[in-house]
């Protein structure tokens, strides 16, 4: 066997000198793909930096999720430095879900030391930062150890020379049981502290646990030239040939997981939603869309295409399209697609036209002035037409635990909601398209799905009422009503810190089953079940017109048009999709009516004389620059005024006549 040359080794070593190399920086989001991954991020903060983790779980077809995600993105940014932040899709790692018992999303939780320390459920960016200051406060609090050297000179100071700290430290490692490095640290160092200090006057020093440099790691090896300048004329290089092959091939182990995390950075899935984003200007807007829907988006192309440069307003959350799990297979063009893929193709196409977004909700219309007032949550947009495309809202049961155990496996969004009860047993309430729907989308991942309807007989389509009768998962309950909805207080989970305990936070049920009645045989009997979908159909979204449209009285909710077109009773308000449409109520049929409000909105700015005032402003400016026609005396001599234009033909001509 011939000796390895010189050459020979460094070509096999290349890949391993070239990871040693490179440092990688902590990614801002991390995006957690395992259940061992999540462990091993949670070991180490625990024990190598000390910094609290907090996890949002979400899932890509969950509009709540989607609104939460660039506050979340933001909130990292901000606490970089103070915390640890990652994503646990639910689909994905539906394990991390139940073993926290992660009932509806968006849930955050946030750990320290290991430990879950708190957690929230639903969008508020409000309850999202308090909470993440109070773990960052106590990760900072806690952030101390006494050491035993730091105690035996303590000891000596006070005149106790040679006393056995031993028992001390581990009585103080042992208060905190979650403490696997048998230190004196945290809240029962400080209490030692406070305690030899009311004896001895004076309190022992308490050092760091975690230096500044393990809780804030360098992004790349300027850190190290720093600290040693390169004073000679060769850059600095690796010192590797000391290091034994076990020792490279630690390192390299450690470099590969670095690089790992460095990879899954910042996966900007949901930065789309809030791209284009509308910006007040000093003139109306044309056109302001209320609703990001098929009617909202198709209105939106429509305008765009006409120069109108609409706005859409639209929280991300979308409406039913967007909640749409399963493939979208009635919309002409979109094959094996799910309904949120058709809104961002939409979205996109929109957006390439020229339409702005304005990602919030609608409070209120004034119509009682020209031009009207949209007025959100945080802004007021002029416009002089507007577009309602708001679609519908969920309609619920109104029983006894639904309103108590929404969040806690009370839902209506089985798209968002579903992976949470992988495994589990579920029901499903309703006998239309949304239930048919919902029920085939739990069943893919839930134990068993139980489809309640008070009918004998499905209002949904044959296709999927059958595949529905068909399913293996998938029991019927016919003529059955849902009378309640029981729930119980999760089992207690365990707290080594008495600190750790909020006596004053409510404690939400978790649903345990269903009291169901047979209206054909009589008989009233609970059912168990870890989840309840509410999918009995929806209620237009249009409370905000109250008092500022007419409405249909005989279709209560849904906004009076004048038939054959999208006008209301309000001049240069229309109406598209399922806002004014009570019979088809079906995406393809909202994306026409949106399309007809953007024409009859065209054609009303017209007849108007509302055009862009912007450019004819722009327009007036550049004529009061260049001077009225009058004044054309003043600028000088023009060579173009003595030149008569003539036609190729005409100039040809007199050119030949005057050559003969």
């Amino acid at each position: 066997m011939s000796k390895p040359t010189l050459a020979n080794m460094c070509i096999q070593w290349l890949p391993l000198l070239l990871l040693l190399t490179s440092v990688t920086a902590r990614p801002l989001v991390r995006h957690i793909r395992s259940a061992n991954e999540f462990d091993r991020l949670i070991e180490k903060h625990s024990t190598k930096t000390g910094l609290p983790v907090i996890v949002d779980f979400y899932s890509d077809g969950c509009g709540p999720c989607r609104m939460m995600a660039p506050i979340f993105k933001k909130l990292a940014k901000e606490m970089e430095n103070d915390a640890v932040f990652a994503k646990v899709d639910t689909n994905q790692v539906y394990q991390l879900s139940s073993r926290y018992n992660v009932r509806s999303i968006p849930t955050f939780i946030f750990f320290y030391n290991g430990k879950k320390q708190n957690e929230f459920s639903g969008a508020g960016e409000g309850q999202l930062r308090q909470y993440a200051q109070s773990v960052i406060a106590k990760s900072q609090r806690d952030n101390i150890v006494l050491t035993k050297d730091a105690l035996v000179k303590y000891y000596e100071e006070m005149g106790e020379k040679g006393k056995d700290v031993d028992p001390i430290i581990k009585k103080c490692a042992d208060m905190l049981k979650s403490n696997k490095s048998g230190d004196c640290l945290g809240q029962p160092a400080r209490e030692l502290a406070k305690r030899l200090s009311k004896k001895y006057k004076t309190p022992p020093p308490l050092e760091p646990r975690f230096t500044d440099d393990d809780r804030h790691p360098k992004s790349d090896s300027s850190s190290q030239q720093k600290a040693k300048p390169n004073t000679s004329s060769t850059p600095d290089k690796p010192n590797l040939h000391l290091a034994s092959k076990d020792e490279l091939l630690k390192e390299l182990e450690s470099r590969l997981e670095a690089e790992q995390d460095a990879a899954m950075e910042e996966e900007d899935d949901d930065d789309a939603e809030f791209e284009h984003g509308w910006a007040p200007g000093d003139f109306p807007e044309r056109v302001t869309i209320i609703g990001g829907g098929p009617a909202g988006i198709a209105a939106a192309i429509y305008a765009a295409r006409a120069g109108l440069e609409p706005v859409v307003v639209a929280p991300p959350m979308g409406g039913q399209l967007q909640g749409k799990g399963v493939d979208v297979e009635n919309y002409p063009g979109m094959v094996n697609v799910t309904g949120p893929a058709v809104i961002a193709v939409m979205r996109d196409q929109a957006v390439a036209f020229g339409t702005a977004f304005e990602a919030e909700s609608v409070v209120t219309v004034d119509a009682s002035q020209r031009p009207f007032r949209v007025v959100t949550n945080s802004s007021v947009i002029e416009t002089h037409a507007i577009i309602v495309a708001t679609g519908a809202e969920s309609n619920w049961l109104n029983v006894t635990g639904e309103w108590e155990m929404r969040g806690g496996g009370v839902s209506s969004c089985a798209t968002c909601d579903g992976a949470i009860y992988h495994g589990k047993h579920v029901i499903v309430v309703g006998g239309g398209d949304t239930a048919m729907e919902d029920a085939l989308v739990l069943a893919r991942t839930s134990q068993s799905v139980t489809l309640v309807h008070r009918r004998d007989t499905f209002r949904a389509s044959k296709i999927l009422a059958q595949r529905v009768i068909e399913h293996p998962k998938i029991t019927i309950k016919y003529n059955t009503i849902v009378e309640e909805i029981v729930g119980a207080l999760p089992p207690a989970e365990a707290s080594d810190d008495d600190d750790d305990i909020d006596l004053d936070k409510p404690v939400q049920k978790v649903v345990t089953g269903a009291n169901l009645y047979n209206k054909q045989t009589n008989e009233h009997y609970t059912m168990s079940c870890d989840a309840v979908f509410v999918a009995i159909g929806h209620t237009p979204a249009t409370s905000f017109l109250k008092d500022v449209v007419a409405f249909d009285p005989d279709r209560p909710g849904y906004v009076k048009v004048l038939e054959g077109t999208t006008k209301t009773s309000v001049p240069g308000i229309f109406a598209a999709g399922d806002v004014a449409d009570s019979m088809y109520r079906q995406a393809i049929t909202s994306a026409g009516s949106g399309a007809m409000a953007a024409l009859d909105a065209e054609r009303w700015l017209s007849e108007e004389g509302l055009g862009n005032e912007k450019e004819e402003f722009e327009a007036e400016l550049l004529r009061e620059l260049m001077g009225d026609d009058d004044e054309k005396d003043d600028i000088g001599y023009n060579a173009y005024d003595d030149v008569t234009i003539k036609g190729v033909k005409e100039t040809v001509a007199a050119t030949a006549g005057s050559e003969l």
